[in-house]
């Protein structure tokens, strides 16, 4: 046999229970225009970050990023794309939580809407600015990491290896980088130090990548 449920009224409310009720519809209803004032200020003070961040980027350094060796230029190139990236879905986000989405809003089924409806849409709002604030919030932080990493890479990062000259002489064969050249001579810089070739002794100059394992002095 299938039983019978029977519903009853509950106990009256107390004045406490009355208080609480209108403290939580208090709350609800004053949530969301929380919710947007706090993501316009994390809006404006990440802005004033970035704004600092820029200026530090400004610093004089190295400009150059084709100058740097293989393979801190593809990860300068690669930092500064993921930066690009990053900041651009933060600042969106961001805008989406202080401003809230291009849409019109919906109201509830049946007009017109009861209050609890209506703050249970501002609620479920509420929750999304939360969500895109937070998700906004850690993407500009990693925009400002990896700007960092690619000024920082840029600075110190090895610079990339100029040409080699060999020099060939009726003693021998000198190859290093070259330094500087004046009074008929050719300073060569080798992994042993500074070598001077007297252009009227070379018989032969070569561009090279790599220099031999062994140079003798001329």
């Amino acid at each position: 046999m299938t039983p019978r449920w029977r519903v009853r009224p509950g106990p009256p409310g107390t004045p406490a229970d009355r208080r609480a009720a209108r403290q939580t519809r208090e709350l609800l209803a004053g949530e969301l225009s929380r919710a947007r004032e706090a993501a316009l200020a994390w809006r404006n003070g990440l802005a004033a970050l970035f704004a600092g961040l820029l200026g530090f980027g400004l610093v004089k350094g190295r400009t150059d990023v084709g100058r740097l060796a293989s393979p801190y230029d593809a990860l300068v190139g690669g930092a500064l794309l993921l930066c690009l990236l990053c900041g651009t879905l933060g600042a969106l986000l961001l805008l989406r939580a202080a401003h809230g989405a291009p849409a019109g809003v919906r109201l509830p089924t049946g007009v017109p809407a009861t209050a609890t409806a209506l703050h249970l849409g501002d609620h479920m709002e509420t929750r999304r600015t939360a969500r895109a604030l937070t998700r906004g919030v850690a993407l500009t932080i990693a925009c400002g990491v990896l700007l960092v990493t690619a000024v920082a890479l840029t600075w110190y990062g090895p610079e990339k290896d100029g040409p080699r000259i060999l020099v060939r002489t009726p003693s021998g064969v000198v190859c290093g980088k070259p330094v500087r050249t004046g009074g008929g001579r050719l300073v060569l810089g080798t992994d042993t130090g500074e070598i001077a070739v007297r252009l009227t002794r070379a018989e032969a100059f070569a561009a090279v990548g790599e220099c031999p394992p062994v140079s003798s002095s001329p």
